[in-house]
């Protein structure tokens, strides 16, 4: 009986101790030793641009990255064929098109403003098998959209893939009204008719995917590969009108595909105390200027393939985002109009006095004007 009394507090005590042992850990580390160069893109063995980007790792408690300018980036092949790169100017460089010897074997070579030269392993030249489709299904409430691919030779098992999407959505509220505003102070003094309502009531928003999606084929029976790539969560708002992706396709090696692991382990999965602890990430760049210094990255040879489809609420009804927001009545006087400004947008005029609004329906400016979440110019494949 007193081992039984005591098992539940024994046990509370653990997770306790547990809880109080986890505790926020800063390292000390030298400026010098966080301005790791950071190389991303792949040499592109297919149609369009090659992109390599350069920046530098900032503090630990920074998200930001500080862009690598005025380098010097190359492709070299190991028969001694060049390609420059041109320097955009903010940290990228490109070159529009590659002609690749699928003979060969290509590296990138680059060379920073302070002299230093950085190479990545030479690699042979291969192509991703295209994306068979992309298709979707209610699941958990939510829409969970997935990627089908089949490997088409035996040299492709491992895959990144990478997705940006784009959906319309509306204003909570039309608004017919806007202010008239004082020349000088800007203050609103009085309301008018909105010359286009719709301006501020349809937008559009584009996200590219900020997670690393990975698949592979190796141990599977069958070279097929059906993959969960992005879940679209109950009600949301990407499907309150129409929704669109487009999915890029890569194939890896696998030493690239262990780097994008190590990777994905080291910035998505840390957080509690069974979480994958960071470990070295393994690189394919080399500082030819100094052996012992470290870079992020991995740069091979592949190429892109795209797919896309178009999911629109009709195709998941019922789906109805719920709308947090509400209407205030305000009169129209330049007290009130100074008032709110700044944080109201008029919606509807309510009362008349003669030819005059008297009082006027009015809400929050995140609720009438969708340009602040998004833009109202219609991408051109919509």
């Amino acid at each position: 009986m007193i081992k039984n009394y005591f098992r539940p507090t024994i046990g509370l005590l653990l997770i306790l101790l547990l809880v109080q042992c986890k505790q926020e850990y800063i390292p000390q580390i030298k400026e010098s030793d966080i301005k790791l160069l950071v190389v991303e893109g792949y040499i592109n063995s297919g149609q369009g641009p090659t992109t390599i980007r350069l920046s530098r790792v900032a503090d630990l408690a920074d998200t930001a990255s500080i862009p690598e300018f005025a380098a010097q980036v190359n492709i070299e092949s190991d028969n001694g064929g060049i390609f420059t790169l041109t320097d955009n100017g903010n940290g990228e460089y490109t070159i529009p098109q590659l002609i690749l010897d699928n003979g060969a074997k290509y590296r990138v070579s680059i060379r920073t403003i302070n002299g230093k030269e950085y190479v990545s392993d030479y690699s042979p030249v291969k192509h991703t098998p295209i994306i068979d489709s992309i298709t979707w299904q209610r699941e958990n409430e939510g829409v969970q959209i997935y990627a089908n691919t089949s490997r088409q030779s035996n040299d492709t098992s491992y895959y990144r893939w990478a997705y940006s999407e784009t959906w319309e959505f509306h204003s909570a509220y039309v608004s017919n009204l806007d202010y008239v505003r004082d020349p000088v102070t800007n203050d609103p003094v009085d309301l008018m008719n909105r010359v286009n309502p719709e301006a501020i009531y349809t937008c559009w928003r584009t996200q590219q995917s900020t997670n690393i999606i990975l698949g592979s084929s190796e141990k599977l029976t069958a070279n097929r590969i059906f993959l969960p790539i992005r879940f679209i969560e109950p009600l949301g708002e990407e499907l309150s009108v129409r929704y669109y992706i487009v999915l890029s396709q890569y194939s890896l090696s696998h030493d690239a595909y262990r780097f994008y692991q190590r990777l994905k382990r080291n910035t998505e999965q840390i957080g509690t105390l069974f979480d994958p602890q960071p470990s070295q990430l393994i690189t394919n760049i080399h500082c030819l200027s100094d052996s012992l210094e470290e870079v992020v990255g991995f740069v091979e040879i592949t190429d892109q393939q795209q797919a896309h489809i178009f999911i629109t609420n009709d195709d998941v009804k019922p789906w109805l985002p719920p709308v947090p927001c509400s209407k205030a009545v305000f009169r129209n006087n330049d007290t009130t109009l100074r008032a709110i400004g700044t944080s109201y947008l008029p919606v509807a005029p309510l009362t008349f006095r003669g030819p005059r609004i008297e009082t006027f329906e009015a809400s929050s400016n995140e609720c009438v004007d969708c340009t602040l979440r998004g833009t109202n110019i219609k991408p051109t494949f919509w």
